[in-house]
């Protein structure tokens, strides 16, 4: 791989390339699903190939191949070339590159089961068991589930003498049940909505997630709600469970802070963003007890977000982006790290593939747990009278980021610190800083999850990414909540 990608590098150099680097990524992926006791999907896919990068003539090229001989290498490289000098014409601002020592590394992400040495026909049969589990309850009338894998082995080279292999696996599953009935459809989902759980984890993910032995309660919540009490509306205090609140910092935080976005380099999917520059360390983000980090690094988790590496060879590093409720951090990147005063990049330069340019994506993106101990019950325990929503259903919200309304699959209603029934329907709506100022408890780590979002878009062409979401539940005051699906 060495020899390839120097190749590159010697080629761009020669038609006059200041800086190159060169990503080699060697991809596998695995996707089934089941419905209704059926197969619905299987595939097992392999994608190797090259992406090269450039600055030539103050301006980037990117071109990319999957033909990795000498003479398709070079070729890649000199239209990279091409590239930037053509976007040098039109080019309006000097690009600036933070410096960045370059690494010489070799790093594999800690994992226990290869989920590709598993064979699909067992993978397929524990699918099929969960379905059967989840269509035993009566009134259950659509079971599908899911089970994932991939693995991305990367060489990182560049012209600066970085010389990088990074290997990671990453697994996900899930599944949900449908109850229909007249008019009316409602579902429960296992772990999370959205493709369930994902993490930086081999095949003992599965066996972690206990799928089968939650199945039952699973379709009898679904088939429940159908006849569970409409979400009250008005305005109450709201216990977001982990799941929904890592949503929540997704939407409200995350793609917001994308530097990108905020400097108009990028609006594609997200738009752009309320935290213009002049918000930074003055902003009021949220209550004293909102603490949120962008953390790439291994000792956070096995998050989605999780790498040694970024993909311009930029170690992992833990930023702060909302320190005791004031906003304190941006995503960036080498190219956008000066706009904030910054003479080093944050790490959060990432591509979806060999055949896209890497741009700034969220890393793990988590709130941090509360430090003094709390529960989820104990949390309910304390609230006299509110709405305790789980399991995302949908969201909305606007193109800077700043008006949202969220829809959960269940609630309950608490009174005197007790749940008393079942809702469907929930929702909830706000502004994004008037909502992170609401929040008045968090639990405490023991409540602490990281969550996967494996299905994040952004940029054109569409890249797809794996972010991660670590929260405690936790409470707001004082939110609207209605019901965002009217009942028959």
């Amino acid at each position: 791989m060495k020899d390839i990608a120097a190749w590159a590098l010697n080629a761009a150099a020669l038609r006059g390339a200041t800086y190159a680097d060169a990503r080699i990524v060697d991809d596998r992926t695995r996707a089934l699903s089941t419905k209704n006791g059926k197969v619905g999907s299987a595939s097992d896919s392999e994608s190797l190939g090259m992406g090269i990068r450039v600055i030539a003539d103050g301006a980037w090229g990117f071109a990319a191949s999957d033909d990795l001989s000498r003479a398709s290498v070079e070729a890649t490289a000199a239209q990279a070339v091409e590239i930037a000098k053509a976007s040098a014409r039109v080019q309006t601002d000097p690009l600036r590159l933070a410096p960045e020592k370059p690494a010489v590394a070799d790093w594999i992400a800690p994992y226990q089961i290869d989920p590709f040495s598993i064979s699909v026909e067992q993978n397929i049969a524990l699918l099929l068991q969960v379905d059967a589990e989840l269509r035993a309850v009566k009134g259950v009338t659509l079971a599908e589930t899911n089970m994932n894998f991939r693995r991305e082995e990367q060489w990182f080279y560049s012209s600066e003498g970085a010389d990088i292999h990074q290997t990671k696996f990453s697994t996900g599953a899930g599944y949900t049940a449908l109850a229909f009935a007249g008019n009316e459809i409602q579902k429960r989902s296992y772990p999370n909505s959205f493709g369930g759980q994902w993490q930086n984890k081999g095949y003992e993910l599965i066996e972690e997630l206990q799928l089968v032995e939650n199945a039952r309660r699973i379709g009898e919540e679904a088939v429940a709600l159908l006849q569970a009490d409409q979400c009250p509306e008005g305005v109450f205090p709201i216990i977001l469970d982990s799941s929904q609140l890592g949503l929540q910092i997704h939407e409200s935080v995350g793609h917001p802070i994308e530097l990108d976005r905020v400097l108009g380099m990028e609006a594609n999917f997200a738009g752009t963003s309320f935290l213009t520059l002049d918000k930074l360390r003055s902003l009021r983000y949220g209550s004293d007890l909102v603490n949120v980090v962008a953390d790439a690094r291994q000792e956070h988790g096995p998050g989605l977000g999780t790498f040694a590496y970024d993909d311009e060879g930029v170690p992992a590093q833990c930023t702060p982006i909302i320190s005791n409720g004031l906003f304190t951090g941006y995503l960036s990147s080498r190219e956008t790290a000066h706009a904030i005063g910054e003479n080093r990049s944050g790490g959060t330069l990432r591509a979806e593939s060999w055949n896209r340019l890497p741009i700034i994506r969220m890393t793990n993106i988590s709130i941090l747990p509360g430090e003094t101990p709390l529960t989820l019950e104990q949390l309910i325990a304390s609230t006299d009278h509110g709405i305790f929503m789980q399991t995302n259903r949908s969201w909305s919200i606007d193109d800077k980021r700043y008006n949202f309304q969220f829809g959960t699959e269940i609630g309950w209603e608490i009174k005197n610190g007790k749940r008393v029934r079942m809702l469907k329907n929930p929702s909830y709506s706000g502004i994004t800083t008037e909502f992170w100022n609401s929040m008045d408890a968090i639990c405490s780590r023991d409540e602490w999850i990281l969550w996967g979002t494996p299905n994040c878009g952004k940029g054109q062409p569409q890249q797809v990414m794996g972010t991660g979401h670590g929260a405690s539940p936790a409470r707001f005051r004082a939110v609207k909540v209605g019901t965002a699906y009217k009942g028959s």
